[in-house]
């Protein structure tokens, strides 16, 4: 758990999971496994073994200690949905969400549908609760299905991580949709990211009232190219950072 994050769209870090596998062209320069294998071999290191998937069963009950109200990006370093992270490890993990409810936690995926599916079994007589937003990862329009499977979830807030952004995304469908962030992608072989393709989403976004957040441009780092759209800093989201207090919707005018 980090106490501080870089992630301007967040408070804080929570790796129950880390390490992961490729599953689209949006993980091909993955900023979590470039960490991670700076790592590997090194005895005693948090990432001994690099980016191979580990269960970090000592951090489970990690939030239920931070006594200070937080927003929380769980498993910045992994997907919680991973075919070969066992179920009864994620029922932990959500055990632990379910508890430290003066948190909100932002879940986020590109295994989509296993979420889906995980979100349906377990919260079969309603929506899950309003402190756990669950989010997908979109980086082109191929990946656009991820947010059908997230409208057919029984969540409370959902969001789109539209980042890295590699191409147009098309004519998104925003039915349900709580929050949207967008940004660029870094590193050093950040593929550029077209001006056009960020308008086109905040346009939609406004269009249909849903909050956006730009993070960045992206670049040799992740501050590189700024965070300024048009020459303004979109920082929307859909609820106060408070955690809380009432989380409705405030949705932009």
């Amino acid at each position: 758990m980090s106490d501080k994050s870089a992630i301007e769209w967040t408070d804080a870090t929570w790796n129950p999971v880390t390490g992961c596998t490729k599953v689209s062209r949006g993980c091909d320069n993955c900023y979590a496994e470039r960490f991670a294998e700076r790592f590997r071999g090194t005895p005693g290191h948090p990432y001994e073994s690099g980016f191979d998937l580990r269960l970090r069963k000592d951090r489970l009950k990690q939030p239920c200690s931070w006594r200070r109200p937080r927003m929380i990006f769980v498993n910045s370093m992994s997907d919680l949905f991973h075919k070969d992270i066992p179920i009864e490890f994620i029922d932990a993990v959500f055990e632990t969400m379910e508890t430290a409810d003066h948190h909100i936690f932002q879940v986020l995926t590109k295994r989509s549908s296993l979420m889906r599916n995980y979100l349906r079994r377990r919260y079969d007589a309603g929506l899950s609760p309003e402190h756990i937003w669950c989010g997908v990862s979109v980086e082109d329009q191929a990946a656009t299905t991820r947010i059908r499977h997230l409208q057919d979830a029984p969540v409370s807030i959902r969001f789109l991580s539209i980042e890295p952004l590699l191409g147009p995304v098309g004519d998104l469908d925003l039915d349900g949709i709580s929050w949207v962030i967008v940004g660029g992608e870094s590193g050093p072989r950040a593929r550029p990211m077209k001006p056009e393709w960020a308008l086109s989403i905040r346009d939609l976004c406004q269009e249909n009232r849903v909050p956006f957040f730009f993070k960045q441009w992206g670049g040799r780092t992740p501050k590189a190219g700024g965070r300024l759209l048009e020459g303004v800093e979109y920082n929307d989201t859909p609820a106060d950072r408070t955690p809380g207090k009432n989380l409705a919707l405030q949705l932009a005018s």
